[in-house]
């Protein structure tokens, strides 16, 4: 693959190749012509033919793509062949509920610690894992290889969080506060707003009313 940068719409649209080959795969489907995957995902043949030739184009002429090869190579482009470890800040509802969801751990994201300001859940095991005070973050962070942080508090906190994570080893914040994190540009930032997906399916059921 050159050495150039990569749109974020084309990898925004990776991780929807990479579920439905997976589903195909599960199918016992060997192979795939990029119509046939333009009809399942509704992505124009086209589009998903440029996307793939960004890192290499993997297909055959009068073949298609061998779905088993093509899952794989979108895996590793996605960095699914490595074991990212995480951590929870915030232990509310929100942090709870992606804890136990078990399918991170099946694409190698695994939750090693969760931390909280309440002393009242301090002490409390979630699937497993004690949450910690915050004053422990840090050092564990450092002890334990952490890449990902997974902020799930006020945003009247997470700005502090992130710094201090920042200076620790920290790759990258997966962001559900409600606030901008300004850290270093080797630091990524994936910001997940809900009530603005939320918003937008409410304008587009308006829209076609």
């Amino acid at each position: 693959m050159e050495d150039r940068e990569i749109s974020q719409a084309v990898i925004g649209r990776l991780p929807r190749y990479f579920r439905y080959l997976g589903e195909l795969k599960d199918q016992g489907i060997e192979k795939v012509s990029s119509q046939e995957l333009s009809d399942i995902m509704r992505v124009t043949a086209s589009q998903i033919r440029q996307d793939l030739n960004n890192f290499g184009g993997f297909g055959q002429q009068g073949y298609g793509y061998n779905v088993g090869d093509l899952y794989g190579e979108i895996g590793k482009i996605l960095g699914l062949h490595k074991e990212h470890n995480l951590i929870i800040v915030g232990a509310g509802h929100l942090g709870q509920a992606l804890v136990n969801y078990m399918n991170f751990e099946r694409r190698g994201f695994i939750f090693r610690g969760i931390f909280d300001i309440d002393k009242k859940i301090q002490g409390t095991q979630i699937r497993g894992i004690t949450v910690r005070p915050m004053e422990e973050m840090a050092a564990f962070v450092r002890e334990n290889d952490i890449d990902i942080a997974v902020l799930t508090i006020p945003k009247t906190g997470a700005v502090e969080v992130a710094e201090q994570l920042a200076g620790c080893g920290i790759r990258g914040f997966w962001n559900f506060a409600h606030v901008d994190l300004h850290v270093p540009d080797n630091i990524q930032v994936e910001n997940v707003h809900l009530s603005d997906s939320l918003m937008k399916l409410s304008y587009n059921i308006l829209s076609h009313d």
